[in-house]
């Protein structure tokens, strides 16, 4: 999630504009049709700051082949961003085959390898694929529809305007008609028409967008077992690693014997890789690698190996007295980051105060598949093979690691086994690379799940703070939240403390409560580890601590908790930005306010749809309650309703409903699939997971004590997707349904058992 950084940490301010950009011609290839189109420029922050998911998408002049038609009629089309269950590869392709009447069945889809000069940003990140691209993949899929089209008419001598084109072929008044195969040469010599020229299909008239009728791809080979993901690769003489980090970022080893290593049988070499010292960035933690023959005899190695580490000066990083400094920053004035109003007045003058503080744990990302990359270095230069959000900069972290060109990097993008952020980070790749380098053959370096676990970029860990003004009838006059976090920034630049405004404006300085009083203020943390974004990134604790201040809120005033969260949403309106105290250049996930503004009504909408699904407000047995919780981002807004049973002492989660407005639903059967996921990971968020440190060292290493959401404790998820037409901007889908999840278990566990917790995550026993 959000890979765009690079270039914030140069300027720290994302207010970049959208150039005017031009596009180009056909590119042809004999007896096959080719059309040549053009995304955004290889800047993966400017792109995704700019409002780049504008109606009027810009688009560059180098080109990029996204469409190939051969003789027979096979559609090929090529999907630029990586597929870890978003359904990004195939959604984007399936626009393009609807705009140009292409029949499902016969489309091919292949993956880009990582050239983002040639296909513009390949960042699988933000939740932005479809926002970004499904104008783009219009116009590709209406250029080629229009250049059959006249390729047809000039053979017939009819006006272009007189043919149709539907289902594969293009037809004339007459009755004749040609598939797409007969006319690729001919379509191939046309100009690629204007914007304006093309004739976009109304929505009536879409064929698969918009209608969940279109299975992902993949499905197939992944239920079959014949997908391929980054272990899968397997190259002649490849060899295979692991390797011993430093139990602390930026630690070393002192010394280390290899001896009893080497004895393992298919135990080949021991290297020392180079170390990394905070900001890492991207780069790998160095250690002690162990090649081997297979995966087996690497870990044996490994295991055997005698080394001395040096901690480094993050050895005494400990979460208990670190999260107890972070409450008491939390206590004392922040940097203030929006200021509506005048909070101090409204406390000074409130009837009543209610003060609660929210706290939550490092959390890493465990995705199925553990980090695994192949690397074969050559005198040729270097080519990779991994499961990688980012492919462009896994492409230039190496050949910088390397000393190579770019140019002499090709890095090739196998099935992710998820994601959720960490693979965006490809400093196992660098690994794999350097590894390759060294021993003069092809190497897999495989993590494992504990080294998954112990050395990943984690979720920061948070302490938010919320104190609430009320008058003398219950109303809440002023709302100020403190938040105190290690940032992101830490990653990549020297650390002074301080959060970025982006990180802020993720459901705190946003926040869209009809109030008179607002202030947000930060305080300053510094980062011990490596701290990486992950799914839904600074909304996760943002809004665990503003959706358990309403449950807690309502309960102190003895309102309901659908009341009191549409109270303080307010009527519908749009967030004015002065008015709220914000500046005009916020932050609003890079796109622009106009085009995406706030609206209260659409946040209070998906609480009533969610809260309706579920049946809030029936009766139900003791130790059973149903909890409610809302929130925008990703410029989507998502309400999740959970009931919470406590069965002999342990709390379940039988059933969520999760309602989104996300606008134009281009491919509802991904967004139910992504939102029944984000509820399960957001259950796992709420109960079980929590990456906590001791002398500078990780405590957990595996699923036995970094726990999530099991099959004896799976709810029904029920998705409800609200409708709107296509002239609504399709919005964010992949990460808004996390953050409202821990909140409304909160809230419903309060109701059920009269215990609130405040802190994730809250574990399963009541």
């Amino acid at each position: 999630m959000l890979n765009y950084l690079e270039p914030l940490i140069e300027s720290a301010v994302a207010n970049v504009r959208l150039a005017k950009v031009t596009r180009r011609g056909v590119l042809g290839t004999t007896g096959a049709f080719a059309l040549a189109a053009y995304a955004m420029p290889a800047r993966a922050f400017d792109t995704y700051a700019t409002g780049a998911a504008s109606m009027e998408h810009g688009l560059v002049e180098d080109p990029m082949v996204f469409v190939s038609i051969d003789a027979e009629g096979t559609v090929t089309l090529v999907a630029h961003r990586s597929e870890m269950g978003t359904g990004s590869r195939t959604s984007i392709p399936m626009v393009m085959a609807d705009e140009m009447e292409a029949d499902w069945a016969r489309v091919k889809i292949v993956q880009a390898p990582g050239d983002e000069p040639r296909y513009g940003n390949q960042d699988t990140d933000g939740s932005r694929s479809m926002r970004h691209h499904i104008q783009m993949a219009r116009k590709i899929g209406g250029a080629v529809r229009t250049m059959l089209a006249r390729a047809a008419a000039e053979q017939w001598g009819l006006d272009p305007a007189q043919v149709t084109v539907e289902m594969h072929e293009v037809k004339a008044p007459s009755g004749q008609s040609l598939g797409f195969g007969e006319l690729a040469e001919a379509a191939m010599a046309q100009p690629v028409p204007a914007h304006e020229d093309i004739a976009y299909k109304s929505e009536d008239q879409f064929r698969y967008i918009g209608k969940g009728e279109v299975q992902i791809t993949d499905l197939h080979d992944i239920t079959t077992g014949n997908a391929i993901y980054g272990a899968d690769v397997i190259l002649p003489g490849m060899k295979c690693a692991v390797i011993a980090r430093p139990p602390v970022v930026g630690g070393k080893a002192l010394s280390f014997d290899a001896t009893e290593a080497l004895k393992v049988p298919g135990v080949e070499s021991v290297h020392e890789l180079p170390y990394a010292s905070m900001p890492t960035q991207f780069a790998p933690l160095g250690g002690i690698a162990v090649v081997a023959r297979n995966t087996w005899a690497a870990t044996q190695g490994r295991d055997r190996l005698e080394i001395e580490w040096e901690a480094g000066p993050h050895g005494g990083y400990s979460s208990e007295p670190y999260m107890a400094e972070m409450i008491a920053t939390s206590e004392q004035p922040g940097t203030v980051a929006r200021d509506q109003g005048d909070f101090d007045a409204a406390l000074a003058g409130a009837a009543k105060t209610f003060t609660g503080t929210y706290t939550q744990d490092h959390i890493a990302h465990i995705p199925m598949e553990p980090p695994a990359a192949i690397a074969s270095y050559t005198a040729e230069g270097l080519e990779i093979w991994a499961p990688v959000q980012s492919p462009y900069t896994t492409r230039k972290d190496a050949a910088k690691a390397l000393g190579l060109d770019i140019g002499q990097v090709t890095v090739n993008v196998t099935l992710l086994g998820g994601g959720f952020g960490r693979k965006s980070k490809a400093d196992f790749v660098t690994e794999a690379a350097l590894l390759s380098r060294e021993v003069g053959a092809p190497v897999r370096v495989q993590w494992t799940r504990e080294d998954d676990v112990k050395h990943s970029f984690y979720h920061t860990t948070s302490v938010e703070r919320i104190d609430v003004a009320l008058d003398e009838s219950g109303k809440v006059t002023g709302w100020r939240h403190r938040s105190v976090a290690p940032s992101i920034l830490s990653t990549f630049a020297p650390d002074e403390g301080n959060v970025l405004p982006l990180e802020l404006a993720m459901g705190m300085t946003d926040l869209p409560f009809d109030l008179p009083n607002i202030r947000c203020e930060h305080g300053k943390a510094l980062a011990h580890t490596r701290i990486g974004w992950f799914r839904s990134v600074s909304n996760i604790p943002h809004a665990w601590a503003i959706g358990s201040c309403v449950g807690e809120l309502a309960h102190e005033l003895g309102k309901d908790q659908k009341e009191m969260w549409l109270e303080l949403i307010g009527a519908p309106r749009s967030l004015d930005l002065k008015q709220a105290g914000l500046s005009d250049d916020f932050w609003n996930y890079g796109e622009p306010m106009d085009e995406f503004p706030i609206e209260t009504g659409r946040l209070a909408n998906v609480l009533n749809v969610a809260a309706d699904g579920i049946g809030y407000g029936q009766d139900l047995p003791e130790g059973e309650a149903i909890g409610l919780a809302v929130h925008r981002s990703f410029v989507s807004y998502v309400a999740c309703a959970a009931r919470v049973k406590v069965v002999e002492g342990r709390i379940t989660v039988p059933e969520m409903h999760m309602a989104i407005d996300c606008g134009f639903a281009a491919n509802p059967e991904r967004i139910q699939s992504q939102l029944q996921g984000a509820a399960v990971m957001g259950m796992t968020v709420a109960l079980h997971s929590g990456i906590t440190f001791e002398d500078g060292a990780v405590i957990q290493s595996n699923y036995y004590d970094y726990d999530v959401v099991r099959s004896d404790n799976f709810p029904a998820v029920v998705t409800h997707i609200v409708p709107q037409p296509f002239s609504v901007h399709a919005t964010g889908v992949g990460e808004p349904g996390v953050p409202p999840v821990s909140p409304a278990i909160a809230n419903a566990l309060f109701a059920a058992t009269g215990e609130r917790r405040r802190h994730l995550p809250m574990g399963t026993e009541a």
